[in-house]
């Protein structure tokens, strides 16, 4: 999927990229050439994008052709960008950078290491007491077989219920239970996407999207997140849909993982009727709404603009209860719920009926469960920032409203090489270029405040020691695979 940037908006991206007087210490087109690989290797431009004509970017910049003629020169040098005379430049990355995710992502059973390569809380102690209630309340359903294709009832209701209160009519028809919030994305793109269609995702993005998409052979175009700031450029993203018209994309508008961003309520609506216009349906991943902090109020959800069925909303238990209750949801229109339903056939008939009444419970008590999840992520959350103001102070982290993780900006391209480093020292990571799909991000590192505040203090600790012997390190050292 290839679109392009234009010379303003491009101008936009690259911000103050001219030295201030007295402090050139290189040529223009030099300076202008690393703030746009700076912009690549950030993932805020996509891979594939045509950048504009040397004399649009010219104007804009305001600059002499001269000078863009000279950076697209040394880009083109350095591998980051590809010319074809009377068709433009695209911009690439140099042979040997692409990087592939495997998608497998899970927590560590070693006890001794810290994991913040998983960004889920414990389970509550209130689920406990839901399990016996929902064992109590089994028998009732033991007279049939079990089978569910959408869900029991009181959980559809309970769901649909969710959604009235966020001010968006849902009836429990509307709603089909899955097993898990990566189960209703697989379902939604066993629907809506066929093998090989084009598909527009944030960059970065949840990586194990990114393996679902894989898996379908999708074609993957990429919309850059800033790292402060509300996230996304409503512009580029717009214009992406226009320009491109995937058949479909995946956004994550409720505290975007990894980055924390909330979409404002005015770039949803525009969404919508953006979505509508090129053809393009919208599979919105709303896993951590139930998760603002600091009184933080969420906007409408993405599809109460919906008029066309274009919205397939999907959710799940994991964040605001537990994970291992392995409850997702789908919300779409009636007619959507059941192709999907349609298409669950080939991969298993229903969910479990006792961690269904398990979900019914929980969510019977969550005016007293998510408060004080809530006010737990709160807490740890400072507890981080802390630390990493304290060790860490050359990095940048922009505070989020809600979720469950920073996004850290790292003071060098060194995001692989230091969760590489901090493994030796107990501490597992998640590299930025896992949450890409193209080899960028190695500037950014996500870290969970999910786990208690010591272990996350102790955690920071042990990155910055290898943090620093990085710098003092002659060359990588590479542990050999045990092979038993």
């Amino acid at each position: 999927m290839t679109g392009s940037v234009r010379g303003p908006q491009l101008a936009r991206l690259l911000g103050q990229w001219h030295p201030l007087p007295g402090r050139r210490r290189s040529p223009d087109y030099l300076a202008l050439a690393g703030s746009v690989r700076g912009l690549l290797s950030d993932g805020r431009l996509p891979l594939g994008v045509r950048l504009p004509a040397e004399r649009e970017l010219a104007e804009a910049l305001r600059v002499s052709r001269t000078t863009v003629t000279a950076a697209y020169r040394e880009l083109r040098e350095s591998g980051h960008l590809t010319s074809r005379r009377g068709a433009g430049s695209w911009t690439t990355l140099p042979t040997g950078h692409r990087f592939v995710s495997s998608g497998v992502w899970g927590p560590s059973d070693d006890l001794d290491m810290i994991d913040l390569a998983c960004a889920a809380l414990a389970a509550p102690v209130e689920l406990l007491g839901a399990a016996r209630a929902a064992a109590n309340d089994l028998a009732c359903y033991l007279g049939d077989a079990g089978y569910h294709h959408t869900g029991i009832i009181e959980l559809r209701e309970a769901v649909a219920r969710g959604y009235e209160a966020r001010g968006l009519p849902t009836s429990p028809d509307q709603i089909m239970i899955t097993n898990g919030t990566q189960h209703a994305l697989d379902l939604a793109l066993r629907a809506a996407l066929p093998p090989g269609a084009s598909v527009l995702v944030e960059s970065p993005t949840y990586p194990n999207a990114l393996a679902a998409l894989t898996a379908r052979r999708a074609r993957i175009g990429t919309h850059g997140l800033a790292a402060d700031g509300v996230g996304w450029d409503a512009e580029l993203l717009l214009g992406s849909l226009r320009q491109t018209r995937p058949q479909l994309a995946y956004l994550i508008p409720e505290f975007q993982n990894p980055t924390g961003h909330l979409m404002p309520v005015e770039l949803r609506e525009r969404l919508v009727a953006t979505a509508h216009a090129t053809g393009t349906d919208l599979i919105v991943d709303e896993s951590f709404v139930d998760v603002p902090l600091d009184g933080t109020v969420v906007p409408p959800p993405v599809a109460a603009f919906d008029r066309h069925s274009r919205v397939i909303s999907i959710g799940g238990m994991s964040k605001p209860y537990w994970g291992g209750l392995r409850i997702g949801w789908v919300r779409a229109s009636v007619p959507q719920v059941q192709r999907l339903a349609a298409a669950r056939v080939g991969v298993d008939m229903a969910s479990p009926v006792l961690d269904q009444l398990v979900a019914v419970h929980l969510l019977a008590d969550a005016a007293t469960i998510v408060p004080a999840r809530r006010a737990l992520l709160a807490a740890q959350r400072d507890a981080l920032l802390d630390a990493l103001r304290r060790t860490l102070p050359e990095w940048r982290v922009t505070v989020p409203r809600g979720g469950v993780g920073l996004w850290a900006e790292l003071d060098g391209p060194i995001s692989s090489a230091l969760t590489r480093a901090a493994g030796e020292v107990g501490v597992r990571l998640a590299a930025g270029p896992r949450f890409g799909a193209d080899g960028t991000l190695e500037r950014f590192l996500r870290l969970p405040f999910t786990l208690p505040a010591p272990e996350l203090t102790e955690a920071v600790q042990r990155i910055a020691a290898v943090r620093y012997d990085l710098d003092r390190a002659e060359r990588p050292r590479w542990r050999e695979p045990v092979i038993a």
